[in-house]
């Protein structure tokens, strides 16, 4: 590899140039991919939190969880297949509260969950409610934000009840609006449900195998088990949302390769009579192609790694209302992905090396 570090010293400003476009390319992309992780984070986490494996709801739903509707009935026979720890009911309702002293609406989705069953939050802030706690409920610390605390009463703008903030939950959110966890009785409350009337709910988390899921799907009419990556393309807006931006991704990755390959053809082109020098003096296409490739690798190594650090100090300054998550798994994804584009972009100057001939290229040079 003397020969490549030989030649990025010797044209420093040529290859920094280069360098910084491929590190403006590379912070965009993983700019983007932290914006599509987290807009998915924030209109799905609470789907994709969820410790089951499947969801049963309605089968005229469309996929869509806010639209189905099932009864106890289904509940007890979908238990008779599963167990009844391994089948728990889940009351999705999407509405808008005022704090207690404040005309400001704020939307939210209330989650009616067995706080028992495995299903129930966790809680990070105060204390848990449980399944005969009245008036109280479990909120997304997101509402913070919005100056709600421990203790804060609001009023549901669908039903009216008043509901007092027992503990703060971490990272639950449906459709883009914080979670607020409740039990099944205040669930009945909110929805006017009195005693004599079977309980109501939207879907059935179960947690159990693939022969589970058969029997269920075979034996219990007027249901549909779906996964959880089919649930959450039934969230409004999630497909169209994520595909957009994966589409951005994906072209911003072409636009890299593109670039990469015309910039280190052009390099290719103007050095054509030095390779066929070193190949007249016993350079083996072999040896040029591995210096090229050192060079794109090298220069791709330094630009993700100038990329990434700028990246994680653009998140540390955007404000926590900005729905953007970078984990390592998403950088080490992409900069994985980033290498081998470079990589490809640079075929095109790999190939033109290999064709070079050295008696034409040093009697062009003549």
């Amino acid at each position: 590899m003397f020969l490549a570090l030989r030649e990025l010293k010797h044209a420093k400003l040529r290859y920094v140039l280069i360098g910084f476009i491929m590190v403006l390319i590379a912070w965009l992309v993983l700019f983007v991919s932290g914006l599509a992780k987290g807009l998915s984070s924030d209109n799905a986490s609470s789907i994709q939190k969820m410790d089951a494996d499947y969801l049963v709801i309605q089968k005229e739903a469309d996929h869509r969880l806010n639209r189905s509707i099932l009864s106890e009935d289904k509940l007890e026979a979908i238990q008779q297949h599963t167990g009844k720890a391994s089948a728990a009911p889940l009351g999705i309702q999407m509405s808008a509260f005022t704090q207690e002293g404040s005309a400001k609406k704020i939307d939210v989705t209330f989650f009616a969950v067995d706080m028992k069953g495995f299903l129930a939050p966790d809680v990070i802030e105060g204390r848990k409610i449980n399944n005969g706690t009245g008036y109280e409920v479990l909120a997304d610390s997101s509402l913070k934000e919005d100056g709600l605390k421990l203790g804060d009463a609001v009023k549901d703008q669908f039903s009216g009840k008043t509901l007092t903030i027992a503990g703060f939950t971490k990272g639950e959110s449906f459709s883009h609006t914080p979670v607020i966890h409740m039990n099944f009785k205040e669930w009945g409350t909110v929805h006017n449900m009195s005693g004599s009337n079977p309980m109501l709910f939207n879907a059935i988390a179960v947690k159990s195998n693939q022969d589970a899921k058969d029997q269920i799907g075979k034996n219990v009419k007027g249901i549909q088990v779906i996964d959880k990556n089919q649930a959450l393309k039934g969230i409004p807006g999630y497909s169209e949302e994520q595909g957009s931006l994966m589409m951005m991704i994906g072209f911003l990755f072409i636009i890299a390769a593109f670039v990469l390959a015309v910039f280190f053809y052009v390099l290719t082109i103007q050095k054509i009579n030095q390779f066929g020098v070193l190949k007249a003096i016993g350079a083996t296409t072999g040896y040029l192609t591995r210096n090229m490739v050192f060079q794109v690798l090298l220069l791709t190594i330094i630009s993700l790694a100038i990329s990434i650090i700028l990246t994680y100090a653009t998140a540390a300054i955007l404000p926590g209302s900005m729905p953007f998550d970078l984990t390592p798994q998403l950088v080490a994804g992409s900069s994985g992905l980033f290498l081998a584009v470079s990589v490809i972009g640079s075929l095109l100057s790999l190939y033109r090396i290999s064709k070079i001939d050295a008696i034409e290229a040093i009697g062009s040079a003549a």
